[in-house]
């Protein structure tokens, strides 16, 4: 068997790896229809969070922690309009894309450190009701 010319081998090798990472490469999730906007998985994150801190904070058994927490998960989801599936669905599309998720997650934890702030000092609070909206 004959050698490759040494100018055809390095174009060669990077073809090959390129094609075989190219064949390990998960598919990519296609977006669940209806699939819930970003805000709206905010506000639901957000509201779920919080509750789930104060399941928390009432130091019940690990059993009736849970089962209190997952009713009122359902409660937030019919207040919202939310099937379960539907949110779970629009959660796994957005975990698949870090990218979203990371954006989502941002806006939830900026939006619950300013409730913290809020909380912890309430000069903070009134100096943003004499901010103006535009």
């Amino acid at each position: 068997m004959k050698k490759l010319p040494a100018f055809l081998r390095v174009p060669l090798l990077l073809l090959l790896t390129g094609l075989l990472t190219q064949c390990q490469r998960p598919e990519e999730a296609q977006p669940p229809q209806p699939l819930l906007p970003k805000e709206k998985m905010v506000r639901l994150l957000v509201e779920l969070h919080l509750t789930e801190s104060r399941v928390e904070g009432a130091a019940l058994p690990p059993d009736s922690a849970r089962a209190l927490y997952l009713r009122l998960h359902n409660d937030i989801l019919w207040r919202h309009d939310v099937s379960d599936s539907l949110f779970v669905h629009s959660y796994r599309y957005y975990a698949a894309h870090e990218k979203d998720l990371d954006e989502i997650y941002g806006t939830v934890i900026d939006s619950l450190a300013f409730r913290q702030l809020r909380l912890t000092n309430p000069a903070a609070a009134a100096a943003e009701k004499e901010i103006p909206k535009w």
